[in-house]
């Protein structure tokens, strides 16, 4: 009786350092853990920005303002009965 609760000890024992220290232990557990709120936080930002890129994309398609607004400020547009001035500091 006393062999068999000494290898039942002993195989406790083993389980016990997997749990802890093996591949999958505890500690590789919490780390993952971690590493999925991480990647899901990402996950929202990205989804975000592809909303705003979308909302974007829909008012090029739809709507005039948006591309004057683009040609006015990434190309220096100006329209036929406007002056421009430029500022310089």
């Amino acid at each position: 009786m006393k062999w068999f609760s000494a290898i039942l000890v002993v195989l406790l024992v083993l389980l016990q350092q997997r749990l802890w220290t093996g591949k999958n232990s505890w500690p590789d557990y919490l780390q993952l853990k971690e590493d999925i709120v991480v990647q899901t936080l990402a996950n929202q930002n990205l989804a975000n920005k592809n909303q705003l890129q979308y909302k974007e994309i829909a008012d090029l398609k739809n709507g005039l303002d948006a591309i004057e607004e683009r040609a006015r400020n990434q190309l220096g547009l100006i329209k036929s009965d406007e002056d421009f001035y430029r500022i310089v500091e």
